[in-house]
């Protein structure tokens, strides 16, 4: 029983220091990819409060001091202080996230949580926390229990309820499948951190000294569930605050922790058994084998890694879209940029060169009604001629010389046109350049070499071709970029909060749509078209109007602007100066000069204070947006309550 129940510590010990490295690496992922976001912030405090706790156990052990043990026991314990207030500041963010703001009182409260962990704090530095240390404890060196140790784990269960609470609250909030079943991950991760430092609270129990093999049973039980949770909970904070899809949230992760907390741990669990191994038959503390061990592991797992990421990449996480995204892959791997078309254009020029002995050659691309010079060989002064331009009305030639080269100064020219595919027969291939070569006086070209030379030339307009193909997808991409990263954001918006959806967009988005509707505040498209009449309050004040949205449009828009009005009466000061710009610009319809003038100030200077005073009224617009969307969901549950109780 003794040898089983060290080997269950020992156990213990690797899955502690695996559950401080992967808390650890997830706490830097939280730090580097999303941390303007709340939720993400308030998961990063947890899994520092996890980090403390787990690595002040790990590095405990008989080589340690008794007064090492117990400033370490100390330090674990300031990270089971702060767990609570952490819980309960993640939950906040997700009521946030999911549509419901606090009005005040949850920010309060949080603040008030995190004043009383930072009471029993100075409780644990002032000793009344936790009593004396004892290095022969049972099951193992523990600080003793006092009256406020059971005050605290009142407080910590107290405070883990009032979380669980929340996530309930947050989860029953949103309506799309995706959110509510990352919600269901995250609030099964959420329970690690509480598991995970409850054992801890056992300490100096009766059940845990008369019992030390169903204790460490159970301690090694929960390290294994925690560390396996807290990556469930990493997995379902990695979509908040990122507008990436989710395949690339997938991977990202997944690679961060098989690079990072896997090979770790697996390393430092090999170099663990290795040293206890070497104790145990040899009797001597250090053995070659360890760091043999740990560079062996090190590389064996990386290199594993790396021949097998596009494997499961691609059957774990491309799903339906598998064909697409493995040609965009191959489009990336077999693209030709700019210095492979140079590279293989110098090469052509090289073998035309050599093939007919020639001291320079060139090739230039047709760049809308002109030669643009694409790659050049030799010597550059053959070629400062001003009558270049002329090769391309030279090259004009009829179809039934096609494939014959012409002469040009001192140079043989050969047209490069469009290859005949997916074109009529009787039709002239476009042209898409020309090759030039020096030849000599009274030089002729062998069949060989004309056809040699001919041969090259159709490589250089497949390239040339390919250079035209790929500038139209360029363009076509640098197109759809706004439009995607756009929805994208609003896809991502509308994933936890049912409120937002395709209308949850950033403050510069709302000054826009705000700022074209006050420019036809008069009457046109942008006020009649503007994405502002999809907004609850337009669809409210459409009814006082007798069903005319841009009258509704219009009055909201008025009683914005006057919202930044000054009381008193109108006046031309620096604290009326955005009303007036609104006033006279878009009300009154003066011109911005007349405007500038009349305020005395500089044009530029103007247009600066117009974006700060319609980013006011925006704010204004979207903050009654907001209110009257809780007052619909306020209706919207007390009509559900009112039908329950019928």
């Amino acid at each position: 029983m003794s040898n089983l129940l060290s080997g269950i510590r020992v156990l213990n010990e690797i899955l502690t220091a695996g559950v401080a490295i992967t808390a650890f690496s997830l706490f830097l992922y939280a730090l580097t990819f999303n941390l303007r976001n709340r939720v993400a912030r308030s998961f990063a405090i947890i899994m520092l409060c996890v980090v403390v706790v787990f690595t002040a156990e790990a590095v405990q052990n008989e080589t340690v001091p008794d007064w090492g043990q117990e400033l370490l026991l100390q330090l674990q314990w300031i990270g089971i202080i702060f767990l609570p207030a952490a819980y309960l500041h993640l939950s906040d963010a997700l009521l946030v996230t999911a549509g419901m703001p606090s009005r005040g009182r949850r920010k309060w409260a949080i603040r008030f949580i995190y004043l009383v962990s930072g009471a029993f704090l100075l409780l644990l530095l002032s000793g009344y926390l936790l009593g004396d240390f004892l290095a022969h404890g049972k099951p193992a060196p523990y600080l003793q229990r006092t009256i406020w140790t059971e005050v605290f784990t009142l407080f910590y269960i107290a405070a883990m309820i009032w979380a669980g609470v929340n996530f309930i609250r947050a989860f029953r909030q949103l309506l799309t499948r995706s959110g509510r079943r990352r919600m269901v991950y995250l609030m099964a991760g959420a329970t690690a951190p509480a598991l995970g430092s409850f054992p801890y609270l056992m300490y100096g129990s009766a059940f845990a000294a008369q019992h030390p093999f169903i204790f460490w049973s159970l301690a090694l039980f929960i390290n294994l569930l925690v560390g396996g949770l807290i990556v469930v909970m990493a997995y379902a904070v990695a979509f908040f605050g990122v507008s990436w899809p989710d395949r690339l949230v997938k991977t990202r992760l997944f690679k961060w922790i098989l690079r990072g907390p896997t090979t770790a741990s697996i390393t430092l669990g090999l170099m663990t058994i290795v040293r206890r191994a070497g104790v145990l038959y040899d009797d001597t503390p250090y053995s070659a084998f360890v760091p043999l061990t740990m560079v062996v592991s090190v590389l064996m797992i990386e290199h594993t890694i790396t021949i097998l990421a596009p494997i499961w990449e691609r059957n774990l996480f491309f799903g339906g879209d598998r064909d697409e995204l493995l040609l965009l892959q191959n489009i990336e791997e077999r693209l030709l940029t700019r210095s492979d078309l140079e590279q293989f254009l110098e090469a052509v020029l090289a073998a035309v060169r050599d093939h007919l002995q020639a001291s320079s050659a060139f090739i230039a691309a047709v760049d809308s009604e002109d030669l643009a010079m694409v790659a050049m060989a030799g010597s550059k002064n053959m070629l400062e001629q001003d009558d270049f331009p002329e090769v391309l009305r030279a090259s004009e030639i009829e179809e039934e010389q096609l494939r014959r080269e012409f002469v040009w100064g001192n140079f043989w020219i050969l047209p490069l046109r469009m290859r005949k595919k997916e074109m009529d027969r009787d039709e002239t291939p476009p042209l898409l350049g020309v090759l030039g070569v020096t030849y000599q006086p009274d030089q002729e070209i062998e069949d060989d070499q004309r056809e040699a030379l001919w041969l090259l030339a159709d490589r250089a307009a497949l390239a040339l071709e390919d250079r035209q193909l790929q500038h139209r997808i360029f363009q076509s991409l640098q197109d759809l970029q706004p439009q995607a990263e756009a929805l994208r954001r609003w896809r991502t918006s509308g994933r936890y909060d049912s409120k937002t959806s395709i209308l949850a967009t950033s403050e510069k988005d709302r000054s826009v749509w705000v700022k074209d509707a006050l420019s036809h505040y008069w009457g046109g498209p942008k006020l009649s078209d503007s994405p502002l009449m999809d907004l609850e309050i337009v669809r409210q004040k459409t009814a006082e109007h007798k069903g005319n949205a841009v009258n509704a449009l219009r009055e909201i828009l008025r009683t914005s602007v006057e919202n930044i009005r000054p009381e008193g009466q109108r006046h031309f000061t620096t604290e009326w100066m955005l009303y007036n710009i609104l006033e006279m610009k878009f009300i009154e319809g003066y011109k911005v000069r007349e405007v500038a003038s009349r305020l005395a100030m500089s044009e530029a200077d103007l247009y600066r204070k117009q974006r700060i005073a319609v980013e006011a009224v925006a704010k204004r617009i979207f903050e009654i947006e907001a209110e009257a969307n809780d007052k619909d969901l306020g209706r919207n549950k007390l009509s559900i309550n009112e039908t329950k109780l019928e």
